[in-house]
């Protein structure tokens, strides 16, 4: 047993209270009578006392409870020791991709079995399998799709503290990029990944479908293939020669369009942009550029306002842009579903450059945009989007009531960045302004490469033990017996004072 907290044990001292309590019992001395007492000398007055252990049930029970509030606020482990398999390692295979992993590579796979490898399922439990029966077996998934939303890289910090590093492990799995999220795992296992590319390497689907000012609905479909994700426009005309890729119908009063399996709706609102420019018309100027380019390249029904009193902007809004270091108020902000705005704070010179975090492609997560001026605050508002070298928010977004609210610490200016003057400033606007309908995620099925995969090996930095143990918390059992002990210690002292009454 490991006591987390070992230091309460001092708590323990406190069992003395009770056994000198116990231990100390005055008794007084009995009176004799006699017929005379002038034969006695006088003496000086004397007391007598007893020490005596009475109730000791009691006393036990007191103590025990003493003792179960120390190791209770010690936080006890229950260390278990595993069993650790002599096998001479480990196969690991995804459940849902078992079929395609074991036709890519049937040979190396039987021969590891055959050397006393055992096979596991690629999950969090690990289950272990017996490779015939998974052969002839109709319930495991003939999978030619992605099925699961597994994360390979925190699978392998679970497996760390799940195999001794002395066992090799054999990994086979697809390598689509879904898989692997957050940071690189570290770890002291020796893996051999093997990877393959699905059977499935090409996705198409609806992203959008929007009515434009003309009357066709422009569509925005996505492709996705192992080399990257692309998005093309493509219009359905009222009434002409249209793709056969795409059907439109009418559902419950409102238009849809399908393409194989997949449904979307078409929206047929007009997009509403107010722009407040107050001292800001060159930085206006720029943004109402930008968002006239987005407008024609996506074909959606824009109107896009300029306006110098804020008093004037209507209600329904999209995007409001707020260019003012004026606070903006509750009023303005319940007019629109959006509102981008200035921050006021210190403005401080910077040789750096702006960053696109949420960008949509490899090029624009590369580009950096020169930063001359910032926008310094005490505290930031939001998740970040845009940021500076130095990883802080130049743009950030987060809720504010019933509309989403843009951080901007820093201007559309050329004398504070050079963001109006590149051509991804349009480009980063539309990955606000356009929203994607369908999950990008579900329907991504870039590669990434086995070099980029591979976990950090540490070598003995931290050695596996060679027999695992599993810690089982005591807590609960001791407030369980706290309790019981508790109850049994009123009973008693309950019960002994009523006797004393009666007797």
């Amino acid at each position: 047993m490991l006591l987390t907290n070992p230091i309460w044990l001092l708590a323990l001292a406190a069992i003395s209270i009770p056994v000198i309590i116990h231990l100390w019992n005055i008794k007084p001395g009995k009176t004799l009578k006699v017929g005379s007492i002038s034969l006695f000398t006088e003496s000086s007055p004397s007391s007598s006392r007893s020490f005596k252990l009475l109730d000791i049930l009691l006393l036990l029970l007191r103590c025990l409870l003493l003792t179960l509030l120390a190791f209770l606020l010690a936080v006890p482990l229950l260390q278990q020791h595993l069993k650790t398999s002599k096998s001479k390692g480990w196969i690991l295979i995804p459940y849902a991709d078992f079929n395609q992993a074991y036709r890519k590579f049937q040979p190396k796979i039987d021969s590891l079995a055959k050397t006393g490898y055992e096979v596991h399922f690629f999950r969090p439990d690990f289950l272990k399998q017996d490779l015939n029966e998974l052969v002839n077996s109709k319930t495991v998934p003939d999978s030619t799709q992605k099925k699961d939303n597994l994360n390979y890289w925190s699978l392998i910090n679970q497996l760390t503290d799940r195999v001794s590093s002395a066992t090799p492990v054999e990994l086979f799995t697809p390598n689509t990029i879904t898989h692997f999220r957050g940071e690189k795992p570290v770890t002291s296992l020796h893996i051999n990944w093997h990877t393959y590319t699905p059977a499935d390497s090409v996705s198409n689907w609806l992203a959008g479908a929007w009515l434009t000012d003309n009357g066709s609905i422009r569509v925005m479909q996505g492709t996705s293939t192992p080399s990257g994700t692309t998005y093309q426009y493509n219009d359905v005309k009222n009434g002409g020669q249209n793709s056969s890729a795409y059907s439109v119908a009418i559902d419950k009063g409102l238009p849809f369009v399908n393409l194989q399996d997949t449904k979307i709706p078409v929206d047929t609102a007009i997009t509403h942009i107010a722009i407040y420019t107050d001292k800001a018309e060159v930085d206006a100027s720029y943004l109402k550029a930008a968002l006239q380019a987005i407008a024609q390249l996506t074909g959606r029904n824009t109107v896009i306002k300029l306006y110098n009193q804020a008093d004037a902007i209507p209600a329904n809004q999209d995007w409001i842009y707020w260019l003012s270091e004026k606070p903006v108020g509750t009023i303005l902000s319940a007019k629109t579903k959006n509102l981008f705005s200035y921050e006021a704070g210190k403005i401080t010179e910077v040789n750096s450059w702006i960053s696109n975090n949420e960008s949509h492609t490899i090029t624009q997560r590369q580009t950096k945009i020169a930063l001359y001026k910032t926008i310094v605050t005490k505290t930031t508002n939001g998740r970040p989007i845009w940021t500076d070298g130095f990883g802080n928010p130049i743009l950030s977004a987060g809720q504010k009531g019933s509309s989403i609210q843009y951080y901007f610490y820093s201007r559309f200016n050329p004398t504070w960045n050079e963001l109006v003057w590149n051509d991804e400033f349009p480009k980063w606007l539309l990955t606000l302004t356009q929203p994607i309908v369908n999950d990008v995620m579900e329907h991504d099925h870039r590669i990434i490469s086995n070099a980029q995969l591979q976990p950090d090996f540490i070598a003995d930095a931290k050695k596996a033990p060679t027999q695992l143990n599993t810690y089982t918390d005591l807590t609960h059992y001791l407030w369980l017996a706290l309790a019981l002990a508790l109850f049994t210690e009123r009973w008693l002292a309950t019960k002994n004072k009523t006797v004393l009454a009666n007797g």
